[in-house]
């Protein structure tokens, strides 16, 4: 090993003591007196803003639960109006109802079917004339949900302004008669069904 002499580190140096300065505490009632008064003022005003700041939260908070009740009433109405009106939609849509529009319209259904083969172009079936009537949609499923709704023929005419062009062109169209399909009675609330043996 090798002998490294040691060095000793040199000793902390202390700052000079500074002499201290006493002098005596001034008497009661002589002296700067601290402004007690403003510390309550600003107190107080601090109470005040922090009181007023929480009424008016409470007033939006409250608000805010009026304007999402109110938007909740609204829902629900909305979603009962759609509801009504898919209930509304299912019954125009379905075959009772269309096949009830399309007797009041003149159409008959067809007991005898004819299929044109489009590979040779023959025809299967007797080709006779639909007839209509009450023999023709004997056999029928009543649907319950449709009573009441009005047929297309039964809708209310709708009314148009009086006055300017509209008013020429409906004396017009009064001038010239329509000529209108004769309308078979309705068979009655049914679906047709097939004649299965």
């Amino acid at each position: 090993m090798s002998a490294v002499p040691a060095q000793s580190l040199p000793a902390p140096r202390r700052a000079p003591e500074r002499p201290r300065w006493l002098r005596p505490a001034p008497e009661p009632g002589t002296g700067r007196a601290k402004p007690r008064l403003a510390y309550a003022i600003i107190a107080v005003a601090g109470v005040a803003v922090i009181v007023v700041a929480q009424l008016l939260l409470s007033i939006a908070i409250t608000q805010g639960a009026y304007d999402i009740d109110h938007a909740t009433m609204q829902q629900t109405t909305l979603d009962r109006q759609e509801q009504q009106l898919r209930e509304d939609l299912d019954r125009v849509e379905s075959p009772q109802y269309l096949a009830a529009n399309a007797e009041a319209l003149g159409m008959v259904p067809n007991s005898n079917p004819v299929f044109l083969r489009l590979s040779d172009g023959s025809v299967s079936g007797d080709p006779s004339a639909a007839v209509g009537g009450a023999a023709a949609s004997a056999p029928l499923v009543p649907n319950a949900l449709i009573d009441g709704v009005p047929l297309v023929t039964e809708q209310p005419a709708v009314e148009t302004p009086k006055g300017g062009a509209a008013a020429g062109a409906a004396s017009e169209a009064g001038a010239e008669a329509p000529v209108e399909a004769p309308v078979a009675p309705p068979a009655g609330d049914g679906l047709p069904t097939p004649a299965t043996h």
